[in-house]
């Protein structure tokens, strides 16, 4: 009895390890993604290209990690995550160097298209190990952790980048970034067991890549499809492209104090998915928390957007611009807000089952990025057209419909 009690909790304590090295992965893939955001300038300057041309190129990363989710869900439930994630670690080792080798723009779109394609399975691999050997319940707590993991690598990419790419030159952080993929490459080799894919598919690689569409277009996930397309765009969009504008151009403050309010933003949706995991071990009713969250952090947006010079709120305060002091409390409590993607992963895993976890979850993850992809270059011509504050009530609008759909077909 203690033997088989002794064994279970060995076999589980593996697999926390296993989870950690995968979670490492999408942590490299968080951090390689937002290189060129951080060292564009200098980059161009070497490539002698305009900052505008090499800017587009780095679209093809989002292009190719897309594209890429369908195929490698579909490998997962067909040979395993071992194989698959040390597979997208190697590419993802020979896309840096590639990346830092470039000498023109030419060789750069290649090493984009190679990390995009390489660290498009990061979150999938160790959501679908976590997936296929773990109960519904326990699942929804690690996916939240697998996600918080991954965000580190936001901060990673913040004041370390800027550093290193300072002092060192912008290669030095496809440099390092492939150092840290082969770290967990060795880890993964050693830490993820092996084993044959639990619930292997043999279909050929075309059928069981239709089928991931399949599913993903299924009346069942419709509702998280369509919440998946808003949910994520709504915090990357925020944090990588107008949260600091919105800052520095209506709120008036410095690069340095937007960073810091965005730095807290960050914190927000590091430390939120995890606990979220916990919640949801305790209370449950994911459709209802999921709904209630996104409803907040549309109401959240739409507050900002109204503090606004000339803009109800600040009209109703009688003051000419609602203090940037407010905006920091909206974006903590946004990051908060918005952190419930966990549950999404978990309704996924409860509808689609260990089976098809792979494909499921491959679903809805080109949901989530997609949207994002999406939603940033829509909000580009809102904010042209009709300035800042329509962008916020334009992210607003989406996540209530979002949440409205999400409701009808869940």
């Amino acid at each position: 009895m203690d033997g088989k009690a002794d064994s279970a909790d060995g076999g589980f304590r593996a697999l926390i390890f296993a989870l950690l090295a995968l979670a490492c992965g999408h942590m490299l893939s968080t951090l390689l993604r937002t290189i060129p955001a951080i060292s564009l300038d200098v980059m161009a300057a070497d490539f002698k290209t305009a900052p505008q041309t090499l800017a587009s190129l780095t679209s093809i990363y989002h292009f190719a990690f897309a594209a890429s989710q369908i195929p490698v869900g579909a490998a997962m439930d067909r040979f395993g995550v071992r194989p698959v994630s040390l597979s997208l670690l190697a590419g993802t080792i020979i896309g840096a160097l590639a990346s830092g080798l470039a000498t023109g723009p030419e060789g750069f779109l290649f090493g984009q298209f190679l990390l995009g394609v390489a660290t498009s399975g990061m979150l999938m691999c160790p959501m679908t190990l976590a997936a296929k050997q773990m109960s519904a319940a326990r699942f929804g707590l690690w996916s939240g952790i697998i996600l918080s993991i991954g965000n580190i690598g936001m901060l990673l990419s913040a004041s370390p980048l800027a550093f290193v790419v300072e002092h060192f030159g912008w290669r030095s952080g496809f440099w390092i970034s492939a150092g840290f993929g082969a770290a967990v490459a060795i880890a993964v080799f050693l830490l993820v067991p092996r084993q044959p894919a639990e619930h292997a598919d043999d279909s050929s690689p075309l059928s069981q890549m239709a089928e991931v569409l399949r599913i993903g277009l299924s009346r069942p996930l419709r509702g998280l499809i369509a919440l998946g397309l808003v949910s994520l765009a709504a915090s990357l969009v925020l944090r990588g492209l107008w949260g600091g504008p919105w800052l520095m151009e209506i709120k008036g403050l410095s690069r340095i104090e937007a960073g810091n309010v965005l730095g807290l933003f960050t914190l927000a949706l590091i430390v939120s998915p995890a606990m979220v995991g916990i919640v949801d071990r305790a209370i449950g009713h994911r459709r209802e928390v999921l709904a209630a969250t996104h409803s907040f952090a549309a109401l959240l947006l739409a507050l900002m957007a109204a503090g606004a010079p000339n803009y109800p709120l600040s009209e109703l305060l009688g003051v000419k611009v609602v203090p940037a002091q407010i905006d920091g409390v909206l974006f903590v409590l946004m990051g908060i807000a918005i952190s419930t993607q966990p549950l999404l992963f978990g309704m996924t895993r409860q509808i689609a089952g260990a089976q098809n976890a792979g494909k499921a979850l491959s679903a809805i993850n080109l949901a989530l990025f997609l949207g994002a992809a999406l939603m940033q270059s829509t909000t580009g011509v809102v904010a042209t057209i009709f300035g800042l504050p329509a962008v916020l009530l334009f992210m607003a609008a989406t996540l209530i419909v979002g949440v409205i759909v999400f409701l009808m077909y869940t």
